[in-house]
């Protein structure tokens, strides 16, 4: 890509979305092109934000208080902005991110009720200003998500333990920030793993031609 400055692409979504399968296929396709893209997620990236990331989904953590989670998660991504984020952008890559500042404004802001506004200033203190180019929200209903992440091997961590109710929340969180900022770009998650591919692949060539 024959870019001044990279192309920053995130992820978005409640947990059992499919996000993390979308994002490698969508990864694997343009190093497949030859694209020089970087793959990272929120929170971790760094070694100081993965020992936050501990943190923050450890179960055992369930006292955890909503403002502290919310400083947590901006030091993590404060973090990887400068050390990542940037450095990468500037250097014209493309960046995948598995969540970013949405998700706080989500999970910190609409479901757990801390002032938007609040979590608002945070991200931006912690970004620097800097957004992604498109944000893919992978839309689905709690309650298929809630089957599909009863299907996994793997255990729940700490925010995947809050259920459907919060879940739904956070949904609906994320849909009314979709009318807010046009580069969220909205998918039907319950689709296929293809149909859902190949619309993702489609807004993505069409955000590097431009």
């Amino acid at each position: 890509m024959n870019k001044e400055k990279g192309t920053f692409i995130s992820f978005e979504g409640i947990d059992g979305s499919g996000k993390s399968t979308q994002i490698k296929r969508l990864y694997k396709t343009l190093v497949s092109h030859n694209s020089d893209v970087i793959l990272i997620r929120e929170p971790g990236g760094t070694k100081i934000g993965e020992q936050i990331r501990s943190v923050l989904l450890e179960r055992e953590n369930a006292g955890m208080t909503p403002v502290t989670e919310l400083l947590l998660y901006e030091a993590a991504r404060a973090q990887i902005v400068s050390e990542v984020i940037v450095p990468a952008l500037s250097e014209g890559k493309i960046v995948i991110c598995d969540r970013f500042f949405d998700s706080t404004l989500a999970y910190q802001g609409y479901a757990r009720g801390l002032s938007i506004e609040s979590v608002d200033f945070l991200n931006h203190l912690s970004t620097g200003g800097i957004e992604p180019d498109v944000t893919f929200l992978l839309d689905i209903d709690p309650l298929l998500a809630a089957q599909r992440m009863s299907n996994r091997q793997s255990s729940n961590d700490r925010l995947e333990d809050e259920g459907q109710t919060f879940m739904k929340k956070v949904r609906d969180g994320y849909i009314d920030m979709s009318r807010k900022y046009d580069r969220i770009f909205i998918i039907d998650a319950s689709a296929s793993v293809d149909r859902v591919s190949v619309q993702i692949e489609q807004k993505v060539w069409e955000v590097l031609r431009k």
